[in-house]
């Protein structure tokens, strides 16, 4: 019980660094600014009763928030852009695993500008339509996702293939063994990938047309029960191969550490 509660609680800390990481970022300017302007401006109100003390007051206060300004808009550049990384992070994480219908939001920028629109229809229209749609197009992001990283490591396996096919080291021909089975591998993954996409997209398309229609989605729930458990089970696959590579690169270069002469 204690194992599935911990990664809750690690993704729940993560969103307070979030929050708190977002919250830093607009309250900067305003705390910087604000603060040596409230305490001259009382100064001002308490102490000021001759012109030039007052005047003193005012344009120290005037200053000392200027000074302020600059460094809270500073900071809150800082702040956003760990915003921004924490962000990133986050999406990849969420994906690694499978994006499900309720993390769609996370993803909002990758999504069509037609399916915002009508995923925002749905939601006000008919909100049964809208969690089918919704649950179709986590399973659409994450084939996305999925086509486009596993041509990316496709394209470095073979790379790193080319590079071993230059090398004279006797272990080579195994680690191209082992490389062109991780390549076959990734080139499944790609090949299920599409083919979950192209469902996804009908699907996504069917269920646009019934929302039209009025009609009922009784019909699409094992549709959307398989694209689910794709959309779980190739981002795991597709890491597997990828921390298998990540072991080989590492032993390829110890090998070449320890062929190199004292």
């Amino acid at each position: 019980m204690s194992d599935l509660q911990e990664p809750n609680e690690t993704f729940r800390r993560d969103l307070t660094r979030g929050w708190r990481l977002k919250v830093a970022a607009v309250a900067s300017p305003f705390v910087f600014a604000g603060v040596p302007a409230t305490i001259f401006l009382f100064l001002f109100l308490i102490f000021g009763t001759t012109p030039p003390i007052a005047a003193t007051f005012f344009f120290l206060g005037l200053i000392l928030a200027a000074f302020g300004l600059i460094l809270g808009m500073v900071l809150s550049g800082f702040f956003f852009y760990r915003y921004s990384n924490w962000s990133h992070e986050m999406r990849e994480r969420i994906a690694a695993r499978g994006i499900r219908a309720e993390e769609i939001e996370w993803f909002r920028r990758e999504m069509k500008p037609s399916e915002r629109r009508t995923l925002k229809e749905m939601n006000s229209r008919d909100p049964l339509l809208a969690d089918a749609y919704r649950e179709t197009l986590a399973s659409r992001l994450t084939a996305s996702r999925i086509v486009k990283t596993s041509k990316r490591e496709l394209l470095l396996m073979q790379k790193r293939q080319n590079k071993l096919k230059y090398l004279r080291a006797d272990s080579s021909k195994k680690f191209l063994e082992e490389l062109q089975t991780d390549v076959e591998k990734i080139k499944s993954i790609n090949g299920e990938a599409k083919q979950m996409l192209a469902e996804a997209e009908a699907r996504l398309q069917m269920i646009d047309v019934a929302a039209l229609r009025g009609s009922s989605i009784a019909d699409s729930e094992i549709a959307l029960k398989k694209l689910s458990a794709r959309a779980s089970e190739l981002p795991i696959a597709l890491e597997s191969a990828r921390m298998t590579e990540e072991i080989r690169a590492e032993l390829e270069q110890a090998e070449d550490e320890l062929a190199q002469p004292q």
